[in-house]
């Protein structure tokens, strides 16, 4: 990695940033190179704005009432509790983010009712492929990090994690979208192998599992991996940082279009779609390990 990138070490007061580390890469960052290297463009250099949809949203809520499902008493973990939590964590979410409160307009109380009721038809999803009365996370929605190649730092928020009482790990990630096509597979894939690699590396134990919970179809996808698998991803992640230094410093994030454009909020700036993409910012704007957590996503990406 080249020099000329200032580190700052104020991100997280839980993360201690080495004085060597210049830049930071979450999987939904590094996912977006792959899939388009304009697309990371748009949203880690640019910035863009990206105006929420119903199925993100619906992804969002989903995942607030299944993290506070597990702060219920184990017995009290049921169907009913999990549907309980739906229109309370809706009211919180659009106070923290008042731009999910612009998906409907206002008094559109059946709109409202309709995708409360579609949320609450996924968590039965959920009930059918888990007991969670039967579980206990050791964490939830928790921020991990860890630095390779001395010079990147990559971090992302897991759904769950679990720890048996061997100390075996299992990764856990909710997708709310359906089973996997085989090239969306790949990308939730990545994803966890980017968790299991941080895992490796800050616990020094690879996990037996990473789990996928497909709540629409209620589907789980189970992939154990192994020390020589992750050794070889992080060699893929370092190298996928470095090619996005390359670009950035020939400013050179071209298109690549895919089924994925469909979910594109930025076809208007993609020349793929007859736009022109917006000035390249000034050297040095933005701050390399500032990678905002891409929360809600678009269907057919993260979930």
């Amino acid at each position: 990695m080249k020099a000329g990138l200032t580190p700052r070490r104020d991100l997280e007061p839980s993360v201690a940033v080495p004085p060597t580390v210049r830049a930071s890469l979450s999987p939904s960052r590094a996912a977006d190179f792959k899939t388009c290297p304009l697309l990371y463009r748009f949203r880690s250099i640019d910035r863009l704005p990206e105006r929420p949809t119903p199925e993100q949203a619906r992804g969002t809520l989903v995942h607030a009432v299944l993290e506070r499902l597990f702060d219920l008493p184990a017995a009290a973990r049921t169907p009913q509790s999990a549907g309980d939590l739906v229109a309370p964590q809706w009211d919180r979410l659009v106070t923290e983010q008042p731009e999910l409160g612009t998906l409907f307009a206002e008094g559109d109380i059946a709109g409202v009712d309709g995708f409360l009721r579609s949320a609450a038809a996924l968590l039965e999803g959920y009930f059918a492929v888990e007991d969670p009365r039967r579980l206990e996370p050791a964490e939830r929605e928790a921020l991990i990090s860890a630095v390779v190649d001395d010079e990147l730092l990559i971090r992302g928020y897991l759904d769950r994690l679990d720890v048996a009482p061997d100390g075996a790990l299992r990764v856990v990630d909710y997708k709310t979208g359906g089973a996997p096509r085989e090239a969306f597979e790949a990308r939730a894939l990545f994803q966890l192998k980017f968790y299991a690699l941080v895992l490796w590396r800050t616990r020094g134990v690879v996990p037996r599992v990473l789990r996928l919970l497909y709540l629409k179809d209620a589907e789980v996808c189970d992939y154990s991996p192994d020390a020589e698998e992750l050794l070889r991803f992080e060699r893929t992640v370092v190298a996928l940082w470095q090619a996005i230094e390359q670009a950035t410093e020939r400013q050179d994030f071209r298109p690549r279009p895919s089924r994925l454009c469909d979910w594109c909020s930025h076809q208007a700036f993609c020349p793929s779609f007859g736009g022109t993409p917006p000035p390249f910012p000034a050297a040095g704007a933005g701050d390399p390990l500032v990678d905002a957590r891409s929360r809600p996503v678009a269907p057919g990406a993260d979930e």
